[in-house]
């Protein structure tokens, strides 16, 4: 994804850099104006930061001593740090360069390399082109992560009436690198550009974004990446008994869909397996009846994060190379409030026949998925269900905002998932499936009422696994990581879209469901 794709009622937005590869050093590449170093650690505690690839041959033409510039600085080579030189008459041979900036990336491990890749790109906003070796400390997965640092590093969403407050770089040159590592960068932009999607979509304002707006952007999806599509209006919901879509939309000027994106890898046979993804897609979050305090309203724009989450991930599986079938499910709805809301003491029947008394509106994320999470079981009988969604807050109160949560009723999925996660700077803690707190669920009238009450992200998960079937299935709550107060590694300030970088680690892997599903 090289580009950012219009979005009807915006004004244009930035583009994520573009990345080329070149086999000579960064002091050879010209035409960029910012030559950036990497600064390794050196070991031990009173050991000097070491300068990388391209360092001597950069100082010999400058006639700068780099590492004298370290030592002034303090320089300690430490994830992220940066020391600039300012170059204002331009380099012998390259006139355009008007600075060196020398970048941190500490044990240069792909975590590192990827924080160092978004503070270089918060380094380089304006600029027009840089050439850099950071990548050449590391091995394919540092390639990766210094190309998706930057990208995310990068990321700006505006509707202004003017320009952008700044834009990213134009032109990164990855120097001192293998041209036949083609297929590892754009594997890379894939990622980063997932993400991209992920964020600008939960970040759309919800006076454009809306249930129907999400299906044209899966319609357009569908179309650049040869996916099948299909949309559920209300009236299709309603007679095909998807309830609980129905109630939470009931009340909004937009009604809601239900949209199913399928992608099949080439080489699919009869016996290739499926996987599931399911999103949560309520576009924007009033609280319903129940309604929210006015404090709180203010980020639900995002409340569709998991959709956007699952839409982005279908985008990119055949760049990521996906081997199994998968299909994706996003159940979107506006959750407001009018004369035809669904009431607190209101029973829902959810597609397949399962009953929900409401008990308070603003628990409404289950409500669409368990619609979703029961078709994908009846029709399309997967070999293993992810869900994603901001969903609880109780989730952001166990975990803070560093790290999203997931509960699983399969180890190997469960694992899976961590490791994706853990590999693609998307940290997740799983959480258990108590049983004992299922007492909680037990409604007087309905099989299961809605909000259950505390500890709230577990009670919402086992609300869940009653629509799942017994199948291999893991939960992904996100609402801890849903938004980033501030400019934190790869995250720039507002809705993080969570969850695409895991799961197209997972999914793009030799063997997604090794093991999953073992001894059932």
């Amino acid at each position: 994804m090289t580009s950012s794709a219009p979005v009807t009622g915006l004004p244009p937005q930035v583009a994520p850099p573009g990345f080329a590869l070149s086999r000579p050093g960064p002091h050879a590449v010209l035409g960029v104006d910012v030559v950036a170093l990497p600064v390794l650690s050196g070991e031990g505690d009173d050991a000097s930061p070491l300068l990388g690839p391209g360092a001597e041959e950069l100082a010999d033409q400058l006639g700068i001593d780099l590492l004298a510039v370290l030592e002034a600085a303090r320089a300690t080579g430490k994830t992220g740090e940066i020391t600039t030189v300012p170059v204002p008459l331009g380099a012998p041979d390259n006139a355009d360069l008007r600075q060196v900036l020398l970048v941190g990336v500490g044990a240069q491990r792909p975590v590192d390399l990827r924080r160092a890749g978004a503070a270089l790109a918060r380094a380089v906003r304006d600029r027009d082109a840089v050439a850099t070796s950071l990548a050449a400390v590391g091995d394919d997965t540092g390639l990766e992560a210094v190309v998706v640092g930057m990208m995310l590093g990068s990321f700006q969403f505006h509707w202004r009436s003017g320009d952008p407050a700044w834009r990213p770089v134009g032109r990164v040159v990855l120097a001192a690198a293998d041209p036949g590592l083609q297929p590892v960068l754009e594997r890379a932009i894939a990622i980063g550009g997932a993400a991209w999607r992920a964020r600008a979509l939960a970040t759309v304002p919800s006076n454009l974004k809306n249930p129907a707006w999400l299906a044209e952007q899966a319609a357009e999806v569908a179309r650049e990446a040869a996916l099948e599509v299909r949309v559920w209006d209300e009236k299709q919901l309603a007679a095909e008994g998807f309830g609980g879509i129905l109630a939470v939309g009931a009340a909004s000027a937009t009604p809601p869909r239900l949209i199913r994106l399928d992608y099949t890898p080439r080489r699919a046979g009869r016996r290739t397996p499926t996987v599931v993804l399911v999103g949560k897609g309520i576009t924007f979050d009033s609280g319903g009846l129940s309604i929210k305090p006015g404090e709180a309203m203010v980020s639900m724009k995002r409340d569709m994060t998991g959709a956007a989450v699952v839409l982005s991930t279908m985008a990119a599986l055949a760049a990521v190379g996906c081997p199994i079938k998968v299909v994706g499910l996003l159940a979107c709805a506006e959750n407001a409030v009018s004369g035809t809301a669904m009431r607190p003491g209101d029973v829902i029947r959810h597609y397949g026949g399962r009953t929900s008394e409401v008990t308070n509106t603003d628990a409404e994320g289950r409500l669409v998925m368990a619609d979703a999470l029961a078709y994908a079981v009846e029709k399309i009988e997967p070999a293993a269900l992810v869900d994603v969604a901001t969903l609880t807050g109780a989730m952001k109160v166990a975990l803070g905002q560093r790290t999203g949560g997931y509960f699983a009723n399969d180890d190997a999925l469960a694992t899976a998932l961590a490791e994706a996660g853990e590999s693609a700077g998307e940290p997740l803690w799983r959480l258990p499936l108590f049983a004992g707190y299922e007492d909680k669920l037990s409604s007087p009238i309905a099989d299961a009422d809605n909000a259950a009450g505390g500890p709230g992200a577990i009670t919402a998960a086992l609300f869940l696994q009653h629509f799942v079937g017994g199948l291999p299935w893991a939960h992904l709550d996100i609402a801890s990581v849903g938004d980033s107060p501030a400019d934190t590694f790869e995250w720039t300030p507002g809705p993080t879209g969570f969850g695409a970088r895991a799961l197209l680690g997972w999914l793009g892997s030799a063997e997604p469901l090794a093991g999953v599903g073992a001894g059932r």
